[in-house]
């Protein structure tokens, strides 16, 4: 009888409508799981979730920081590398122009320099010129003296020889 009792039991029971009972156990059990899976495993993985949503937000900030860090650092590249060109054209400016004023000191003093040598070379001239011209009285001066001591060796008598004489001396250094 006891198989038979269990039978109808299983008779009657139907998954659509359970017993009061098992409703009340079931609810409470299912509940006291529900508690306990929220406590040890919802909370954890909440806020393994919730701490990883704070890592990927704070790696997306630090990535926004870096890339807004990295544009601030290829605009400070730009303003050096505009800054490093602005003096290199300063420097190749100043370059030029010290390079335009040796050059044009270098031509002034080459013009002083060649004109002190003209200055010179114009006083050399002017000496020799002298000197030369000394040298001529002087030989003018040696000449008039031998036709003088000629003169007054042949001892002429007459003017008219005297004269015929001088001016075959005077004919003779012509021809000199």
């Amino acid at each position: 009888m006891a198989v038979l009792e269990n039978m109808f039991f299983l008779a009657e029971f139907t998954p659509i409508r359970p017993a009061w009972g098992l409703l009340f156990w079931t609810t409470i059990i299912f509940f006291l799981f529900w508690w306990l899976i929220g406590r040890f495993s919802f909370r954890p993985i909440a806020e393994a979730l919730k701490k990883r949503e704070n890592d990927i937000q704070s790696a997306l900030d630090e990535a926004k920081n870096a890339r807004e860090e990295m544009a601030n650092l290829q605009a400070e590249n730009q303003q050096l590398l505009a800054q490093a060109r602005q003096e290199r054209a300063e420097i190749l400016k100043e370059a030029k122009e010290a390079s335009s004023k040796m050059i044009n000191e270098a031509k002034s003093r080459a013009k002083e320099e060649a004109q002190k040598i003209v200055v010179s070379a114009q006083r050399e001239i002017e000496n020799q010129k002298k000197h030369a011209l000394k040298e001529v009285k002087n030989e003018v001066g040696m000449m008039a003296l031998e036709i003088a001591e000629k003169v007054i060796r042949k001892q002429l008598a007459d003017d008219a020889e005297q004269k015929s004489y001088v001016d075959g001396l005077v004919d003779e250094l012509k021809l000199n």
